[in-house]
């Protein structure tokens, strides 16, 4: 189907009917902005057509609106009266988009994704807050300040809470029926699915009922039966309507070139260029949060797109303008898809000046109050808060920071002050917790490493301090720089200290890694992280099993050690010290060295198919105990074992291996397993559960007879273990868990009192900073 015969509730339909709600909502709007910045109205209509039509053609965001901002209001205020005219400060407009354009070429945008996500929550919420507050009065038909007005201090002496307490006085009744029929009607088509389901939206079907209740008020009143309850005009719309086409032109005022003289234009400019643009990115930030597809709009291209909106626009006698959340905001509730709903705003705003001013003004404000107070309770709504408190104070309290004077002061003072809180936090988390400490535990003993931010600046100098200060006399520590980018000139010098004077004259061993060469810090490791032959000859077969044992805490808790493998691979070339041998499972989950966190010479690694002991390998462990020194001989199964299920299933079936599967040489592996299996528990295996039980079983009793065969078959292992040189365990690994169940050769578990600590901390060793990592189990006694 073709473009012009998709039905309207395509996604042309959607852009079309979203932007007849923007348009409705805009207009007053611009007028309104217009008014509260003492400049002709019909230059909030240009700018408002402007945005439209031009930025919306030259915007790469595909649901933000552009149009005169609220938030500019002030300064547009300020600037008319330092420049003396408002054609001069048309003036100051045009040379602000060209500053627009210059930020957009060299690419300024990028400062919008440093807004932390707290402040754009609160900006929204803000936002959403003073749409309630400032539509409150103009729903019940009180509206004597502008409908754009959004400071909290107005320029008729009120503010945002006495104009409200006076609205509650001061209530119209055919605008106060309008007005909060139109919310009910709203928040109605919101919760009931089958009005969602429908083309028109909700926005649209309120403005329209606004128009026909004032039209039965209007049919009341001259009947004599509706006194008093008529929307007059000052409660209307009020687009000024030229008479012919030189009045129109008339409405206009042009910017004075001789300006150029005046040296306060240039500061103006300035001043409407950064505050515009930041307004403009800011809001581009919030509005794409909002978009349903989450899509990401081009800030520098934004930049361009804003200034020259803002050049021509000055031209043609209208205010500045920047991104509007409002607008973008409503454009996004009424289900705009695409940029083409911004530009058909634009077109309905130009026919209104041109063609229907007279229609347009039959719309009472109180039914787009209704439009843009539902708005607001979205935007700021009491679950964002919640979330955000639910969130913790590093992102409540910036949040509500931005929340609070933006409602209060405004717009660019609420973000600035919420920045400033951001900041405050990143710094004191800086200042907390600049590093990591881990205590890892190697054969060799206990290593603090110190595991340094990616950024560590003087901000962080007191804590890095405090934390070597506690480093106890005698200590090994490793200060970790390997996901450091940048340290700070300041941590440089101390750092050098430390290792130049205080390390030495407490006896501390202090290593290097991960430096930069130009930080005269080069790396140095004094600590051995693999087994060299004095650790394997001090530790006992118990303490080997520790050892074991706490590397498999490590691998599941996710916490293994930092080792380099490099150079653990040059220190062992020259020969081998192991601590272990581990008879495993060829089973490609069951890597023995990831599975106990072990390093490059630290185990002796038999794999073979259901673990058996086969006189070859029986030939490979005594040589790795007897001969290269390994205390422990470890026998691992593991859940789900392959070569266990087959050999059960070869059992109950009565069929050998080699037939099922071709595999010549396979019964030699499963025979032996299956001598574990008890036929008469066998006999009572029903169903998967059941099966895997058994199987579980059954390679754990395979262990336990492996282990009975090393130990009848092996004189030269039997000896040792006798004479207390060799310990000689089971264990079976949870490939589901990662946890390796440990046990003796009779089968009984090893309790926690088995495992002997072969080393222990520091005994005045500091509590951990902040976030401590404990790799493997808790600190030894």
């Amino acid at each position: 189907m073709n473009q012009a015969n998709r039905p309207l509730t395509g996604p042309l339909g959607h852009d079309l009917l979203a932007g007849l709600v923007v348009f409705l909502v805009a207009l007053p709007l611009c007028l309104g902005i217009a008014l509260a910045s003492g400049a002709p109205m019909i230059a909030g209509l240009i700018a408002g057509i402007v945005g439209g039509l031009l930025v919306g053609f030259l915007s790469g965001s595909h649901v933000s609106v552009s149009g005169p901002a609220a938030g500019l209001t002030a300064v547009v205020v300020s600037q008319i009266h330092t420049l003396g005219s408002f054609s001069a400060f048309l003036l100051a407009v045009v040379l602000a988009g060209v500053v627009q354009i210059v930020l957009g070429l060299v690419r300024a945008g990028s400062i919008a994704s440093f807004f932390p996500t707290s402040v754009i929550k609160g900006l929204l919420a803000a936002i959403g807050v003073i749409l309630i507050l400032k539509q409150i009065p103009h729903v019940v038909g009180h509206d004597p300040d502008p409908v754009g007005e959004m400071v909290f201090e107005q320029g008729d002496g009120e503010n945002t809470f006495s104009e409200i307490l006076a609205g509650m006085f001061d209530l119209h009744a055919g605008a106060a029926t309008i007005g909060l029929l139109s919310v009910g009607l709203l928040l109605l088509w919101d919760k009931a699915p089958w009005l969602k389901k429908l083309a028109l939206p909700g926005p649209l079907v309120a403005t329209l009922f606004g128009i026909g209740a004032n039209a039965v008020f209007a049919l009341l009143e001259e009947n004599g039966l509706g006194e008093n309850w008529l929307v007059g005009p000052s409660h209307l719309v009020q687009v000024p309507v030229a008479k012919s086409a030189s009045e129109l032109v008339g409405f206009v005022t042009l910017p004075d070139f001789a300006a150029f003289a005046n040296p306060a234009l240039y500061l103006a400019a300035g001043t409407l260029a950064v505050v515009a643009s930041l307004e403009t990115l800011l809001n581009l930030e919030a509005v794409d949060r909002l978009d349903p597809q989450q899509r990401n709009s081009p800030p520098n291209r934004e930049l361009l797109a804003q200034g020259v909106g803002n050049v021509v626009s000055g031209l043609l006698g209208g205010l500045p303008m920047t991104s509007v959340i409002v607008r973008g905001s409503v454009n996004i509730n009424s289900g705009a898809r695409t940029r083409r709903s911004a530009i058909f705003h634009g077109v309905l705003l130009t026919l209104a000046v041109l063609a229907i001013p007279t229609l347009i003004n039959r719309i009472p404000l109180a039914s787009l109050a209704a439009v843009l107070l539902v708005t607001g309770v979205k935007l700021a709504s009491p679950r964002l808060f919640a979330d955000m408190w639910k969130a913790g104070r590093s992102q409540f309290f910036p949040f509500i920071a931005t929340v609070l004077p933006i409602v209060l002061l405004d717009l660019l003072t609420g973000v600035v002050i919420g920045l400033a809180v951001a900041v405050l936090f990143i710094l004191e988390s800086n200042f907390r917790t600049p590093l990591r400490r881990i205590v890892e535990h190697y054969v060799t003993g206990d290593v603090l490493r110190i595991q340094l931010a990616n950024q560590v600046s003087f901000f962080n100098r007191a804590a890095l301090q405090k934390t070597l200060d506690e480093v106890p006399r005698g200590g090994r520590v490793l200060l970790d720089a390997r996901g450091t980018d940048y340290i700070d000139p300041d941590i440089q010098d101390m750092l050098r200290e430390f290792r130049d004077k205080t390390a030495k004259a407490r006896e501390i061993e202090l290593s290097l890694v991960g430096f930069q060469e130009s930080y005269a810090l080069s790396d140095d490791i004094q600590f051995v992280d693999y087994t060299d032959h004095d650790a394997q000859r001090i530790l006992s077969p118990e303490e080997v099993l520790t050892i074991l044992r706490d590397g498999n805490h490590r691998f599941v808790s996710g916490q293994r050690l930092e080792r380099d493998l490099r150079r653990q691979a040059r220190a062992t070339a020259a020969g081998q010290t192991p601590l272990a041998v581990v008879l495993s499972c060829i089973d490609s989950r069951t890597p023995a060295e990831l599975i106990f966190d072990l390093g490059i010479g630290d185990a002796f690694s038999v794999r073979v198919a259901g673990n058996i002991a086969a006189p070859s390998l029986i030939g490979s462990m005594e040589y790795g105990c007897a001969v290269a020194g390994a205390k422990l001989l470890l026998v691992v199964g593991h859940t789900s074992c392959g070569a266990v299920g087959a050999a059960v299933q070869y059992f109950r079936e009565n069929r050998k291996a080699s037939a099922c599967t071709g595999c010549d040489n396979l019964d030699a592996v499963v025979d032996v397993i299956q001598s574990s299996i008890d036929p008469a528990q066998l006999a009572h295996v029903h169903g998967p559960d059941d099966q895997r039980r058994f199987v579980d079983g059954v390679a754990r009793n395979n262990v336990l007879r492996t282990i009975e065969q090393i130990l009848a078959q092996s004189g030269t292992l039997r000896s040792m273990v006798e004479q207390g040189r060799l310990r000689v365990s089971g264990g079976l690994y949870d490939l589901t868990s990662g946890v390796v169940e440990f046990f003796d050769p009779q089968g009984l578990v090893l309790r926690p009192s088995t495992f002997v600590r072969p080393y222990s901390l520091q005994p005045n060793a500091p509590p951990a900073i902040e976030a401590t990592v404990e790799t493997g189990s808790s600190p030894r006694h």
